[in-house]
């Protein structure tokens, strides 16, 4: 989401300047932070970043916060970092070049709605085009800042999204990439409270009916809104990725209770069961928060039982973060450092153990492969449809295409083959 917001505000840019992006701060005549708040150590590595351009940036060049923690920090940024010259909210991207003209702006209002401005035209990659079909988020979990800095979610009308990825699939970019925080739970809530005529699963075969569009993926889908219809257009339409992200969070039903996740460990187990038995190819990867506050040794044990029974292929985990403005952030029962620490670890070793399981069954199979960037020792890099990058020797030819490639040498984070 990060990303395509950075992407929004280069286009809204260069709507009336050229803008040319550089990796050398002492160049950049603008210097922006797009920033994340959903764990502590992105924010607090924020001040030292704003103070490392100050030091190194020309005379006149700008600097700007963007993104969540400019939502709920907001004028706190310019009293601890004056040299900033605005502080643009995560629901205010559209704002970017009204920013840039004046001495000191601030707009974080995070009611604020985009989810109908036509932003301008710009991706990184011009193979892969990210599009957000909602903003916002109206879950409650009592972890999370989110709903704090992106305000109420919002979907995105369908016509637009449809015009985006026809846009974007003419121009080259194979695969679309559908953002949300909660994308299963699109269609609820349109501008002005109105309901959107199709669902996700609905939305998902429309983008496929785009002839030039050869893939789909989507993040983040939430495990409560799973129901049958998603997984049946998910395991049998083709032109979908056939790469699942379930956030788990907790394998304690007791724990995802206190966490406010409105499903329970046998509920995600259900549907985890069932995508596997519909769509056997497909990999499955999580989040999942260890040492939760109140989380018991049985608790966590649950979530260890869960990772056994669902073997996800990757997961993205975390010792708990106290967020501001959450209901965590006040609770009492906190679990010590080490405790923390020593689950992380058990956690992540049983983990690295079961990829060791897992990953020489990739030897000699042949996936398609969408090349999409180079990488040293003249390597062309992609991602299979279960999204495991592959490696392969070869260079720009490669880009933008689809191809069959026999792995030769699986390892755990990354595929080395050749293609066939």
């Amino acid at each position: 989401m990060n990303v395509r917001d950075s992407e929004h505000m280069i286009a809204e840019l260069n709507r009336e300047e050229t803008y040319l992006l550089t990796k050398d701060a002492k160049e950049a005549d603008l210097i922006l932070i797009n920033t994340c708040s959903v764990r502590e150590k992105p924010v607090n590595k924020l001040f030292s970043e704003i103070g490392q351009f100050v030091k190194h940036k020309k005379h006149g060049a700008k600097i700007g916060v963007c993104g969540c923690s400019a939502s709920h920090l907001g004028e706190e940024i310019f009293k601890r970092a004056p040299e900033v010259n605005f502080v643009l909210g995560a629901r205010n991207v559209s704002k970017i070049r009204e920013a840039v003209l004046k001495e000191r702006f601030l707009s974080i209002d995070i009611n604020y709605d985009e989810s109908a401005y036509a932003f301008g035209e710009f991706r990184q990659n011009p193979y892969k085009a990210y599009i957000n079909i909602s903003i916002g988020c109206d879950k409650k979990c009592a972890f999370c800042i989110v709903p704090h800095t992106r305000g109420e979610e919002i979907s995105v009308p369908h016509e637009l999204i449809l015009k985006e990825a026809a846009r974007a699939a003419k121009s080259g970019a194979k695969e679309i990439f559908l953002l949300g925080q909660n994308v299963n739970n699109y269609g609820r809530r349109l501008s002005g409270g109105k309901r959107g005529e199709i669902n996700f699963s609905q939305l998902l075969v429309k983008i496929a009916e785009i002839d030039e569009v050869e893939r789909i993926r989507f993040t983040s889908p939430h495990p409560l809104h799973m129901d049958d219809e998603f997984l049946e257009v998910f395991a049998s339409n083709p032109k979908i990725c056939k790469s699942m992200h379930m956030p788990l969070q907790s394998g304690s039903t007791a724990i995802l209770k206190a966490m406010r996740r409105g499903y329970t460990k046998e509920w995600f187990l259900e549907r985890a069961k069932k995508l596997r038995a519909m769509s056997p190819q497909a990999s499955i990867s999580t989040d999942i928060i260890v040492a939760f506050p109140g989380e018991s040794e049985r608790d966590f044990m649950d979530t260890m039982e869960v990772m056994e029974e669902v073997r996800f292929e990757q997961i993205f985990s975390f010792k708990y973060s106290a967020r501001p403005l959450t209901t965590a952030a006040q609770m009492t029962n906190t679990v010590n450092n080490k405790t923390a620490s020593l689950r992380l670890k058990t956690l992540q070793d049983r983990h690295a153990g079961l990829l060791d399981e897992m990953t020489p069954n990739y030897k000699d199979r042949v996936f398609e492969v969408y090349f999409e960037e180079l990488r040293e020792n003249k390597m062309a890099a992609g991602r299979t449809s279960q999204n495991f990058t592959v490696c392969v020797e070869g260079g720009e030819e490669l880009l933008g295409k689809i191809k069959n490639v026999k792995i030769t040498r699986p390892q755990r984070l990354i595929l080395y083959g050749q293609v066939v």
